[in-house]
């Protein structure tokens, strides 16, 4: 497990975890880099994901930290809802994930990928009538948010690109949709991580490179959050779904 890396390779690690952390922050989607990225270092996939997993965690700690004041209900469900809404239900994704073979669960991922891309789309984009929109129920939203959090604890690719679909869906302005996905995407991915942490697996030699690279992305998104146009940062989110889409679409 502590394979013994160059310099350069560790420095390619970092720097994939500066470029996933950022990402994660603005939009979600870093696991797609950082995940190849350890493949090239020599690591197995199934060793690769849960390193990647454990390594982008302090990345999700610090973008929920440093945005938590933009972060915030909606619809009548509170953030404290929410989150503890994100925990159940990455626990109860983390517990189906023990006990259900992963490549079921996978094959459908490219197209929800691609169908929440298509929702943040058209609801970014679309024209808008100051009547049409209605207030969805908070029933509705609470039990969308439980089942995004056993998706996310369950496979998570993607993830931040769903709750970025539904928070804006649900009448969310894209920066403090990007705020509240960041926070219940830490919920979510606590209890993956403390499943995975004692698995024997981590390779921690690029864990750490991963991590830190990730913290300092984390802290370059959110600066990216608060000085990039609007309208910028809803193209680059449709911009990062349509690459995952295509990318998943390949990849299988």
């Amino acid at each position: 497990m502590f394979a013994d890396f160059d310099p350069a390779m560790l420095l390619l690690i970092a720097a994939a975890g500066l470029y996933a952390g950022a990402q994660n922050t603005l939009a979600g989607g870093g696991s797609f880099i950082t995940f190849p990225t350890l493949l090239l270092a020599g690591l197995n996939p199934l060793d690769a994901n849960i390193t990647s997993t454990i390594a982008l965690y302090p990345n999700q700690i610090t973008s929920s930290l440093a945005g938590r004041k933009l972060a915030g209900g909606v619809g009548g469900v509170g953030l404290g809802r929410l989150f503890a809404l994100s925990l159940a239900g990455g626990i109860a994704g983390a517990l189906l994930l023990l006990n259900t073979p992963v490549g079921i669960f996978a094959r459908l991922v490219p197209w929800l990928v691609l169908f929440a891309t298509t929702v943040f789309a058209w609801g970014s984009f679309r024209s808008r009538s100051p009547h049409a929109d209605r207030p969805a129920p908070a029933p509705l939203l609470a039990l969308l948010q439980f089942l995004t959090g056993v998706y996310g604890g369950y496979f998570g690719g993607g993830i931040g690109i769903l709750m970025l679909a539904g928070l804006t869906w649900a009448g969310q302005q894209v920066r403090m949709a990007t705020a509240t996905k960041n926070v219940l995407a830490m919920a979510m991915n606590s209890s993956a991580v403390g499943l995975f942490a004692f698995s024997g697996r981590i390779d921690w030699h690029a864990a750490i490179a991963l991590a830190l690279g990730g913290v300092g992305g984390g802290f370059l998104g959110v600066w990216l959050v608060h000085r990039l146009p609007e309208k910028i940062m809803r193209g680059f989110v449709v911009m990062v779904g349509c690459v995952l889409s295509g990318w998943l679409f390949l990849r299988d």
